[in-house]
């Protein structure tokens, strides 16, 4: 049994990690369903949330996800840009459907449309710029589990997740850390034997990445210029090991050396020697 505790216990690595994305920062203000959650306040009015009950509702979360037997049945629902990303990589992981950009209003309750859908389970980023499937989902009976900070409102919320939802690290870190313990109760993987950084869930943005490229395409000449070589002129070619060149006399450069005899002209012909006069053939007297 200490076994199994062990395993679901945070780990240092996991608060390290929390702690470096900011998601123990909450808001100034709190809802009064979210105070079980804070730990403290700081003397400038932030609200400090506690990581052990933060990862108590993620594992909660995990397992309520993990017992659903088809995994294109869960919905990961993002409007926000900062969360889209992380949205369209958990989905990828463990194979859930996203919802990326603009909830289109009906999608769970009217039938008619074609982007009608009836899933089973509804995982949001915020459940404040997420209200609109938040509230369909009540009117169908959909379980939702949500990323909820300090001044979120809980209404038809089922399983709030405490985290920094105004950070882009954060968001991004705590689908990681839902994507790594549903694929980990699944037996996709082992426990921490993720090998997916937690920075590939990131928001990035696109104008800073341009930016990045045009920085590294201004660059790219100029590193060019600096590791271009001058042509270096070579020495004098010497017959041996660094030995002064040897002179060679004219009169041996004209000299034509006679060819020695029998060998003919081209490589081609014929190079033996023509039988002397009066030697015996094969077609004269001397036959057979």
């Amino acid at each position: 049994m200490s076994g199994n505790l062990d395993i679901l216990s945070l780990k240092e690595d996991d608060v390290t990690k929390m702690l470096a994305a900011t998601t123990h920062i909450g808001s100034t203000s709190v809802n009064f369903q979210m105070e079980q959650y804070v730990y403290k306040r700081r003397t400038d009015g932030v609200h400090i949330i506690n990581l052990g009950r933060t990862y108590e509702k993620l594992l909660l979360a995990a397992r309520c996800i993990a017992s659903i037997e088809h995994p294109g049945e869960i919905y990961a629902i993002s409007s926000r840009p900062y969360g889209q990303r992380a949205v369209l990589k958990y989905a990828h992981y463990t194979e859930a459907t996203p919802i990326a950009g603009r909830f289109t209003p009906g999608a769970f309750t009217n039938q008619i449309q074609t982007a009608f859908r009836e899933p089973r389970l509804l995982i949001v980023t915020d459940p404040l710029t997420d209200h609109q499937p938040v509230t369909e989902a009540s009117y169908v009976n959909i379980p939702v589990i949500a990323f909820c900070n300090t001044d979120s409102p809980l209404k038809f919320v089922d399983i709030a997740i405490p985290c920094n939802t105004k950070s882009t690290h954060s968001i991004g870190l705590m689908w990681w850390l839902l994507a790594r313990e549903v694929l980990r109760l699944r037996g996709k993987i082992t426990h921490d034997k993720w090998d997916i950084m937690p920075d590939l869930f990131f928001f990035r943005d696109p104008d800073d990445a341009e930016k990045e490229q045009a920085a590294i395409e201004a660059a790219a000449p100029a590193a060019k210029d600096m590791y271009q070589e001058e042509p270096v002129a070579l020495p004098e070619e010497t017959n041996n090991w660094g030995e002064e060149p040897v002179a060679i006399p004219a009169a041996a450069a004209t000299t034509i050396l006679p060819r020695p005899a029998g060998q003919a002209d081209d490589w081609n012909e014929d190079d033996t020697v023509a039988p002397a006069a009066g030697a015996a053939s094969w077609g004269g007297a001397g036959g057979f």
